[in-house]
């Protein structure tokens, strides 16, 4: 099974798991930790997470900054088996990510992150649209 773990500096990580939850109803497969908040560690978060973790979960950690704290320390568990480590999570790679239930290869996964990166746009208005429906996904 597919497993994400999702830990942010402050209240980033709880905040998407919000807008997940109303986008799709619900997200069982993914833990979230707001680090920062007071003194419980990241460390002690995985740690306690990987305790229901079965040897054929694939694991799928976000992090909200490559190089940040919460990164760095997610890092240290990607020597165990089926741990996968994707920073700079946005809402369109967690919604991806969490519609799907079996384990990704790293192929899937780096298309993934391909797609939810040409999410990100420069929307400019045009006044010749406003009384228009507009396509955005075109």
């Amino acid at each position: 099974m597919l497993k994400i773990f999702l830990a942010s500096h402050g209240k980033l990580a709880s905040g998407m798991k919000s807008s997940l939850d109303i986008l799709l109803g619900g997200s069982e497969n993914i833990t979230i930790f707001d680090a920062y908040l007071d003194d419980v560690t990241v460390q002690e978060v995985i740690e306690k997470y990987i305790e229901g973790i079965n040897e054929d979960d694939q694991v799928l950690m976000l992090s909200d900054l490559f190089g940040g704290s919460v990164n760095q320390v997610m890092y240290t568990y990607l020597d165990r088996p089926n741990f996968k480590l994707i920073s700079g999570v946005n809402l369109a790679l967690l919604l991806e990510l969490s519609v799907r239930d079996k384990p990704l290869t790293d192929s899937e996964i780096s298309s993934i992150i391909e797609d939810s990166k040409n999410t990100m746009k420069l929307v400019n208005y045009e006044e010749e649209n406003l009384d228009k429906e507009v396509d955005f996904f075109n």
